[in-house]
């Protein structure tokens, strides 16, 4: 079996979401929110073994994979194919509640190189990115479709690309002439459209837009803040539950949250009466995020923007605490 992702800040994610000491000593469950072909997970299982584990994953093709690779714990290990927020919005009644939550929002290397869904665009293969192949809009349908102001936005928003409006005049040019259906295809379109000296930076041009669509298509920000909510509410009184994030935008509404669940109030300056409850939420264990050694760095280089944040729960939050997070 070829396993082809390494999990990033894995150590880490050990030692913050340990199920060890009280409330842990007998049994302890965790979901992992982004199964993935099972590297943190695996791990875990491993490592500690009062643990099992609910695998989640809108991708039935990567969950597979996972499945073989984690056979071996048996019972230890259950596996749910979906969104992450569809799970957390109705928790299985035939579950426990969790003790603790990984949410790993980065991207398999999986997708990138071995599902030929156009999410990298070193490869001449459809464009298409959906994690879920049952989602409704393709990227190509995004590509295609979309008036131009409307996909500028879309790149500039999601993608932070500052030539958001050049690349999307390009790309509406282009499909003048027929539908954009490659990620090659794309890509050489937005190479094109930009100037000689913005080609040859730290980065593909193309980097940013690839980003604005995958993030687009399957929907990653606005599913995060009310999934991030109603993991937490699921989440057993002291549990723990760590994010890991990889740009500013997901990383932005994580910190926001965590953040509002750590204090005493979160009503806004213009409220005179606190009308929230008044309650700490959770402590926040890593006031600042857990960034990757430079050694994890060198040996896996994906991992360099991953940041890791931690909450344990005190008692349940209420939608007051979304208040400031952004959302998309």
């Amino acid at each position: 079996m070829e396993i082809v992702h390494t999990p990033v800040l894995l150590n880490e994610c050990l030692e913050w979401l340990s199920p060890v000491g009280e409330p842990y000593e007998k049994h302890a469950l965790m979901v992992d929110s982004t199964l993935g072909e099972g590297g943190h997970t695996f791990n875990f299982l491993s490592k500690y073994k009062n643990l099992s584990v609910i695998g989640l994953d809108a991708d039935p093709v990567i969950q597979a994979k996972a499945k073989e690779r984690l056979s071996s714990f048996g019972e230890r290990v259950h596996f749910y194919n979906g969104w992450f927020n569809d799970f957390y919005a109705s928790y299985p009644s035939e579950y426990e509640k969790p003790d603790l939550i990984l949410f790993d929002l980065g991207i398999s290397v999986f997708h990138y190189e071995k599902s030929e869904r156009g999410f990298s665009f070193r490869y001449d293969e459809k464009l298409d990115m959906r994690l879920n192949p049952l989602s409704e809009k393709s990227a190509a349908d995004l590509v295609n479709e979309l008036p131009e102001e409307k996909l500028a936005d879309l790149i500039y928003l999601y993608g932070e690309e500052k030539l958001s409006r050049r690349i999307a005049k390009a790309i509406v040019q282009a499909r003048a002439g027929g539908r954009i259906e490659s990620s090659k295809a794309l890509a050489d379109v937005i190479w094109n459209a930009v100037p000689a000296n913005y080609r040859y930076g730290q980065i593909h041009p193309a980097t940013r837009t690839f980003q604005a669509l995958r993030i687009a298509v399957n929907s990653e920000l606005k599913r995060l803040p009310d999934a991030l909510f109603n993991a937490f509410q699921n989440l057993n009184p002291n549990g723990k539950m760590g994010v890991i994030t990889f740009h500013s935008l997901e990383d932005r509404i994580v910190k926001n949250f965590f953040k509002n669940l750590s204090k005493q109030c979160v009503c806004p300056p213009e409220v005179a009466v606190c009308r929230c409850g008044g309650k700490q939420c959770a402590e926040n264990l890593t006031r600042k995020p857990v960034i990757p050694t430079e050694e994890e760095i060198k040996k896996n280089s994906p991992s360099r923007s991953a940041k890791l944040r931690v909450v344990r729960k005190l008692c349940n939050a209420t939608k007051y605490h979304l208040e400031g997070v952004v959302g998309f």
